[in-house]
């Protein structure tokens, strides 16, 4: 080999060594100014301005975050990298807050023009984003990282691993389901200011809303036993109320007539697989354009939360317990809309988001007014 070859060479290796160099800083750059960022804020492809678009043809997927599930802050590099070896653009990533837990980050992904908006976290920000997704075209991905995922389990969406979860966002098919609705119409303890049931809207709710036994157990059930036993938490505090007493409930479903009865909890559901493989209500169809209203009673103690049990347990089989002599029952009707009226108030929930203490509460369902990505 001549000098001049040599000479050539070494240049060659050289420039080689200084462009790496550069791409290796650039890259450390970046990942420090997403990491640096502050909760609630906007990161993605040259969003100093949050006014630069996607290439046209490419899908843009946008990440609203609940920064305060285990393990959430940690995912948005590895997010990153999955969009972009799907050779997708560099996704948005926000972040939810306690004062915003995940509406205006939806809305504003949207406004950026996001294909598909993910929410990363439990139920509550799952509904959040949904409520500022209802009515559009725009797709909610879940990437289920809460205590009982609900939703994600109705879908089929793997709630275990990240890139199970991941591969239904990219590659799973768009299916448009129904909301529910639920309007508080008269409170018999106010919220406090700030809180949930504070709002003056009508509350989002994708698989249970409920009044009695279901929503006590939600707002009894301790924080930490949650972060380290997950949906069990909720369990243990049912135990403490399954000796409560039994409440005065007037029900009115469409145009029928109205219904006055006691029982421990009433609910209405849009679907009804529940965490521990437990089918509440299994004629529900996500997509039919109704509602199912729940009402479960039991009496004599344990006995009668026995054959509640039981009972789920047998109509998740297929099997009906018509039996007149019964002390714990579960019985289910089809709705469009219902008023629930309750003697003395009792604390209701959306999705497992408390709303209060309500005396009237009324639900209607909105067929297929929300797009999902599923598997």
């Amino acid at each position: 080999m001549t000098w001049e070859l040599w000479v050539g060479a070494g240049a060659l290796v050289a420039s080689l060594v200084v462009l790496v160099g550069a791409l290796v800083v650039y890259t450390q750059a970046l990942r420090l100014r997403r990491r640096e960022g502050r909760p609630g804020r906007v990161y993605g492809p040259g969003l100093a301005s949050d006014e630069e678009q996607p290439p046209p043809g490419r899908r843009l997927v946008a990440f609203v975050a609940n920064p305060s599930k285990p393990g959430v802050p940690e995912l948005r590099d590895d997010l990153v990298s999955a969009c972009l070896d799907a050779a997708l653009p560099e996704p948005l990533w926000f972040e939810t807050t306690i004062e915003d837990p995940g509406r205006g980050q939806a809305r504003r992904a949207v406004e950026l023009g996001a294909d598909i908006v993910v929410a990363v976290g439990g139920d509550g920000t799952v509904r959040a984003v949904a409520e500022s997704l209802v009515g559009t075209r725009t797709a909610m991905g879940i990437l289920p990282r809460g205590t009982g995922n609900l939703l994600a389990r109705n879908l089929d969406i793997p709630t275990t691993t990240v890139a199970d979860a991941m591969a239904v966002i990219l590659g799973g098919h768009d299916r448009h389901i129904d909301v529910g609705r639920l309007r508080v119409e008269r409170y018999e303890h106010a919220p406090e200011a700030g809180s949930e049931g504070a709002r003056d809207v009508d509350h989002v709710f994708l698989v249970i809303a409920g009044l009695g036994f279901d929503a006590a157990m939600v707002a009894d059930a301790d924080d930490t036993l949650k972060k380290k036993m997950g949906w069990v938490a909720y369990f243990l505090a049912g135990v403490r109320h399954l000796h409560g007493r039994r409440m005065r409930i007037t029900v009115g479903v469409d145009d029928l007539q109205s219904v006055t009865a006691r029982m421990r909890s009433i609910m209405v559901g849009n679907c009804g697989r529940l965490p521990g493989g437990i089918n509440l209500i299994p004629d529900a169809v996500i997509d039919d354009g109704r509602l199912d209203v729940v009402a479960i009673d039991a009496r004599a103690g344990l006995v009668g939360w026995v054959q509640v049990f039981g009972e789920v347990v047998m109509q998740g089989m297929g099997v009906r317990n018509d039996l007149p002599a019964k002390v714990g029952r579960i019985e289910t009707v089809p709705a469009r809309q219902v008023l629930i009226e309750a003697e003395g108030g009792e604390h209701v929930q959306v999705d497992g988001d408390l709303l209060g203490v309500a005396r009237v509460v009324r639900a209607w369902v909105e067929p297929r007014a929300l797009v999902v990505r599923s598997a």
